[in-house]
């Protein structure tokens, strides 16, 4: 399921840093109507059928859709999302914002500290050395990044969703796919990735998943080529696979 490779150093290719102009901003901004566009029909007009497969179907395409939004929020943090650093902060600030009240300059610091100190003590992504597995793990993630501000604006928010729209769309649409989200953002661009021991010359204490662009995309946006971001993280996530193609 994983299709990682293994933790000694990934020779992965270099993709020269090119002008973004304004796709960054354009894949961002299309993401975003997508997710609100999705979400506004399956809260105000989408009548589930729960013993067909279809409201299920939906219900993981919001998911991607709000993964999304995190992959784009990630991509500001970057400076990648646009050349405009008022552009590319607005947009990752909105994308944090929607994705469960996230807020944009926090999770900014603690980002590049990963980057920085990738799988030590000083990295806010990694576990504290003695609970390594999954669950343990996550929850020491969920720790350092959830606020109570964000668990009291998505309670507040699920409150005043459920007095406009069916209880169980804003449920199963709203707050289901950013869960499961988030639990994709984290087994996908943290647990495997960064689990285990790595070499010593694995600079970037990271692993990749083995060539396979679909799977990439559709499991995290590219982002378990992982060693790959590492490596060359001025490239927006899509053009990430670039680094996976063979001359």
């Amino acid at each position: 399921m994983e299709a990682l490779a293994t933790s000694a150093p990934v020779a992965a290719r270099r993709v020269a840093p090119t002008p973004i102009g304004t796709t960054g901003a354009v894949i961002g901004e299309l993401i975003l109507v997508l997710w609100a566009a999705l979400l506004g029909f399956l809260l105000a007009w989408y009548e589930p059928d729960w013993h067909s497969p279809a409201p299920y179907l939906l219900a993981l395409l919001q998911t991607h859709l709000y993964t999304g939004l995190f992959i784009t929020a990630h991509d500001a943090m970057h400076g990648v999302v646009s050349p405009n650093k008022r552009l590319n902060n607005a947009l990752g600030t909105l994308a944090a914002g929607l994705f469960a009240f996230n807020w944009f300059p926090g999770m900014l610091a603690k980002h590049h500290a990963h980057h920085r100190h990738v799988g030590t003590q000083d990295d806010p992504d990694f576990h504290d050395g003695r609970h390594p597995g999954f669950l343990p793990w996550f929850l020491r993630f969920a720790w350092n990044y959830v606020t109570w501000w964000q668990v009291l604006l998505m309670a507040a928010t699920y409150n005043v969703l459920k007095l406009f729209f069916p209880q169980a769309n804003v449920i199963a649409f709203w707050m289901i796919p950013a869960v499961l989200a988030t639990l994709q953002l984290f087994f996908f661009g943290t647990y495997l990735p960064h689990r285990g021991e790595h070499a010593v010359d694995n600079l970037h204490k990271s692993r990749s998943q083995f060539r396979h662009h679909l799977w990439a995309f559709v499991s995290c946006y590219f982002f378990g080529y992982h060693y790959e971001h590492h490596d060359q993280p001025y490239l927006p996530w899509w053009r990430l696979w670039r680094t996976k193609n063979t001359d």
